[in-house]
Formats: structure tokens, C-alpha cells, sequence
């Protein structure tokens, strides 16, 4: 009987023990819902509060709270853009889309804010990159038909179509396809004044600093055009010298330079021909030292 007691008395207390323990977890599970269930009771009631006021501190709220969208939106569209372009500038063009889907939103329609408003950030931040765009958006989209024609015609063709194959493939005629060119042609351009890479090294490089200037002379061939002519004129008389630096270098002929000289044209070329020999017999001597 005592052992019988004793084991109920032990069975009592553990049954107490979890009833406190199962009492426990549920409170702590009501406790988390009712913490969850507040979260969401405050974005409705400010929501309700909005619609009520319209007020600025409801719609900063509202901002705040659902800002990550936007936040989202720019970084998945940046990964398809140029690194020139600014996270934070889509942020900002995202943030007036966001401003215009709080003041439109209409609950009563059964639909999630976050469902409504993703389509408005994402046209705020295209319009932003549109208009930062300065090709018009019917020049763009000629310039991709035509990229579509080109590249069909040279698959079906197997080699670059020509103009006329191209007008014909565009049903249109030859001036209307010139005017279509001219237009696509443009989207090529690119401001002398943008990043030239996008490498670590390249961000300080411009587009301007890497084009070639085609009117500026090469230092090194100057230098070898300065050298040649003074091995070429070295030993001769004031009046050869002339002649080779005029026939060779201004691209004079012997007349022009026989005038120049107050000379005939027969005593020009004799003397140059004699120039030339001379030149072949001192070049020989030095074969060996240019060859080195």
C-alpha cells in the first residue's frame, strides 16, 4: 500500500510538471502569434488611417515599410545593365513608383499591395532609363528590326546580305531603307565622355583618352624621318641637299625645283641622279653597321 502511494504521488507530480510545461509552450506560442498578429494589425490599421487622412506621416510609414520592394526591383534589373548605370538612381525612379502605388492602392479590390504595387516600380525605374535613353524608343525598336532582318538573311544566305536583299526582306523600298540605316547608324554613337571599361584599372578611362588622334605625328617615326634625312643631305652641297629635301619630302618636281634653284630642269635631274649614286655607294659602306 505505501509503495502504491508513494507511485501515485510520483505520477501526480510528473503529470503536474508537464501540465506546466504544455501550459508554458502554448503560452509562448500565443505569445508569439499575438506578436505577429500586432505586426500585422499595425501596417492595416495605418493603412485604415491612410485612406482615412491621406496624411504625411501614415504614407512615411507605409514608405518605410514596404521600401525593400523597391529595393529588390533595382537590383534585379541592374544586373542586366551597364555599370555606368546607378543602383541608386533605379532606387530613387523606384521610390516614385512606389509613392504613386500607395496613393492608388484600393484595398477593397481583394488584391496584396505588394502583388499591385511591383508592376508600378518596375515601369517608374524603365521610364527613368527611357528617359536617360536619347536614341527615341521607334528609333531603337527600327534599329532591331533591321539587326532581325540581317541576321535572318545571313543564316538563310550564308553570307552578309546585301542592301537590296535587305530593303526587299523589310518590304521596303531603297530610300526608305537608307532612312532606316541612317537612323539605326546612330545608336552606335557613344559619348567621348564614358567609362571605357569596366575593369578595376579602367574607371578612371574615358572614351576619349583611348581614341587615336590620326592628326598628330608619331614621335618614334618623326625621329626616324629626322635621323634618315640628316644621314641622306650629310655631305652634300647646299644645292643637292635641296634638291633631295624638295624632291622627296615637299614632292616637288624637277621643273618646280629647277625654278626654285634658278636651274634648268636637265641640270636638275643630272644632279640628282649623281645625288643617287652617291647615296647607293655611302649605304653599301654602311651596309653592315644598319643591319646591326
Amino acid at each position: 500500500m505505501a509503495n502504491h502511494s508513494q507511485q501515485s504521488v510520483k505520477n501526480s507530480a510528473t503529470a503536474g510538471k508537464a501540465s506546466k510545461a504544455g501550459k508554458r509552450l502554448e503560452n509562448a506560442h500565443n505569445g508569439q502569434s499575438g506578436s505577429a498578429g500586432r505586426g500585422q494589425v499595425d501596417i492595416v490599421q495605418v493603412w485604415k488611417h491612410f485612406h482615412k487622412t491621406r496624411d504625411e506621416h501614415n504614407r512615411n510609414l507605409l514608405m518605410e515599410h514596404y521600401r525593400y520592394l523597391v529595393r529588390y526591383t533595382a537590383e534585379r534589373l541592374h544586373t542586366k545593365l551597364p555599370e555606368k548605370v546607378e543602383v541608386d538612381d533605379l532606387i530613387s525612379a523606384g521610390t516614385f513608383g512606389l509613392m504613386d502605388a500607395i496613393d492608388a492602392f484600393d484595398p477593397n479590390r481583394g488584391v496584396k499591395f505588394e502583388t499591385y504595387c511591383s508592376p508600378r516600380i518596375r515601369g517608374s525605374i524603365l521610364d527613368e532609363l527611357r528617359s536617360m535613353d536619347w536614341v527615341p524608343r521607334l528609333v531603337r525598336a527600327r534599329a532591331h528590326q533591321l539587326t532581325r532582318a540581317r541576321q535572318s538573311l545571313e543564316a538563310h544566305l550564308g553570307r552578309k546580305p546585301r542592301k537590296e536583299e535587305l530593303a526587299e526582306e523589310l518590304d521596303m523600298n531603297i530610300e526608305d531603307f537608307n532612312r532606316l540605316q541612317q537612323d539605326a547608324d546612330a545608336i552606335g554613337i557613344v559619348s567621348l565622355n564614358s567609362q571605357y571599361g569596366e575593369e578595376e584599372g579602367e574607371k578612371d578611362i574615358r572614351e576619349i583618352d583611348i581614341i587615336k588622334d590620326k592628326k598628330s605625328e608619331d614621335p618614334t617615326i618623326e625621329a626616324q624621318k629626322r635621323d634618315l634625312k640628316e644621314l641622306l643631305t650629310k655631305g652634300l652641297t647646299r644645292a643637292e641637299r635641296l634638291i633631295v629635301v624638295l624632291y622627296y619630302y615637299e614632292e616637288m618636281t624637277m621643273k618646280e625645283i629647277g625654278a626654285t634653284l634658278d636651274l634648268s630642269e636637265s641640270r636638275v635631274s643630272q644632279m640628282h641622279s649623281s645625288i643617287l649614286a652617291r647615296l647607293k655607294a655611302q649605304l653599301n659602306t654602311r651596309k653592315r653597321e644598319f643591319s646591326s
